[in-house]
C-alpha cells in the first residue's frame, strides 16, 4: 500500500512540476509577445537608434500619390493595387510584388507550354489560352487574394482602434495638452497600424505640414470613412470654434454606435456574404485543382476550335459574376 502511494504521489509531483514548467514558460512566451505586438513599428524604429528624420523617411516612402480626375483605368487600378498592397504590410514595395507576379506568370506559362510540347500535344490557340488562363489564376488570382485579405484585416484593426484613439484625443485634450501633443501621445500609445500612422501624421505637421491635410491623406490612404469625419470635426471647429473635446467625444460615440449598426448588419448578411465568397472562389480552385489532378481533362478538348470561344466566353462570364456578387454584398452603413 505504501509503495502505491509513494509511486502515486511521485506521478503526482512530476504532472504538478511540468504544469507549473509550462506555465511559467507560456506565460514568458506571451508576456514578451504581448510586450513586442505593443510598440508600433515607429516606436521600434527609434528604439534601434534611426532619428527621427530617419524614421519619417521610412514610413513616408510607401506614401501614394492618388491620380487626377483625368488618369484612364489602368493608373486609377494600379493606385488601388499599390494601396491594397501598402495596407497589407508585407515588407514589399509594390511594383516589386507586380514584378514577382509578372515573372511568376511568364515562368509558368514557359514551362506548362513546354511540358505540352514535350507530351507531342499540338499548340493550338486553345491550348495557349488554357495555359495561359492557369498561369494568371496561379500567378495573379492567389497572390492577389491573399493580399486582398490580409489587407481588409489591417484595416479593419484600424477602424476598431480609431475610437479608442479618439478616446486617448479626448481625455489628452480635457487634460490641457494642445492638439499637436495629443497626436504625440496616440504616437506612444497605440499599436500598429494606428501608432505609426499617427506618428507620421505627427512628423508631417512638425515640418510644417497642416494638420487636416495629414489626416486627409492618411483617411485617404486607408479608405476610411471615419477619419474623413474626424478631420471634417477638426476643420469645423478650427473656423467657427467650440468645444473640440466635447466634438470629438460626441463623434466617438457616433463612430461606435456606427461600428455596432455594421455588425448587425454583417451578421445578417453573413450567409449571403459566405455564398459571395464560395461563388467566387470555388470556380477557380476547382480549375486549378482539376489541371493539377488530370490536366488532359482540359486539354484534350483545348485543341478543338470551339475551345477557344467557350473558354473566353466563360472567363468573361465569371468576371462579370464576380462584379455582380460584390455589387450585391457590398452593404453600405
Amino acid at each position: 500500500m505504501s509503495g502505491l502511494f509513494i509511486r502515486l504521489f511521485v506521478l503526482v509531483a512530476v504532472f504538478a512540476s511540468i504544469f507549473l514548467i509550462s506555465q511559467f514558460v507560456l506565460t514568458f512566451v506571451l508576456g514578451r509577445r504581448a510586450e513586442t505586438r505593443a510598440i508600433n513599428r515607429r516606436l521600434q524604429l527609434l528604439r534601434s537608434g534611426l532619428s527621427s528624420e530617419q524614421v519619417s523617411s521610412i514610413l513616408r516612402k510607401d506614401l501614394l500619390h492618388r491620380p487626377g480626375e483625368n488618369s484612364g483605368p489602368l493608373e486609377r487600378a494600379y493606385y488601388r493595387f499599390q494601396r491594397m498592397v501598402r495596407m497589407a504590410a508585407i515588407g514589399a514595395e509594390p511594383r516589386t510584388v507586380l514584378g514577382i507576379c509578372i515573372l511568376a506568370f511568364a515562368v509558368l506559362v514557359s514551362v506548362i507550354l513546354f511540358l505540352s510540347w514535350s507530351a507531342t500535344l499540338p499548340i493550338t490557340g486553345g491550348v495557349v489560352e488554357l495555359v495561359v488562363g492557369v498561369s494568371a489564376a496561379i500567378a495573379f488570382g492567389i497572390p492577389l487574394l491573399f493580399l486582398s485579405r490580409k489587407a481588409e484585416k489591417r484595416r479593419k484593426r484600424m477602424e476598431e482602434q480609431f475610437p479608442v484613439a479618439l478616446d486617448i484625443f479626448v481625455r489628452a485634450l480635457r487634460a490641457g495638452h494642445p492638439v499637436a501633443s495629443a497626436i504625440e501621445l496616440l504616437t506612444n500609445e497605440m499599436e500598429d497600424p494606428l501608432g505609426s500612422e499617427m506618428g507620421l501624421v505627427s512628423d508631417e505637421v512638425s515640418y510644417g505640414a497642416n494638420l487636416t491635410d495629414a489626416l486627409s491623406a492618411l483617411a485617404e490612404r486607408w479608405d476610411l470613412d471615419d477619419i474623413r469625419m474626424f478631420v471634417v470635426s477638426l476643420s469645423l471647429q478650427s473656423e467657427t470654434g467650440g468645444n473640440l473635446a466635447e466634438i470629438l467625444g460626441n463623434l466617438a460615440n457616433v463612430i461606435r454606435e456606427r461600428a455596432s449598426m455594421y455588425m448587425k448588419v454583417r451578421a445578417l448578411s453573413s450567409e449571403g456574404r459566405m455564398s459571395g465568397w464560395m461563388l467566387t472562389v470555388l470556380p477557380v480552385a476547382t480549375f486549378l485543382s482539376m489541371f493539377a489532378v488530370s490536366p488532359q481533362f482540359y486539354l484534350d478538348v483545348a485543341t478543338t476550335p470551339m475551345f477557344i470561344w467557350g473558354f473566353a466566353i466563360l472567363i468573361v462570364m465569371y468576371f462579370i459574376g464576380v462584379y455582380m456578387i460584390r455589387r450585391l454584398i457590398d452593404l453600405k452603413v
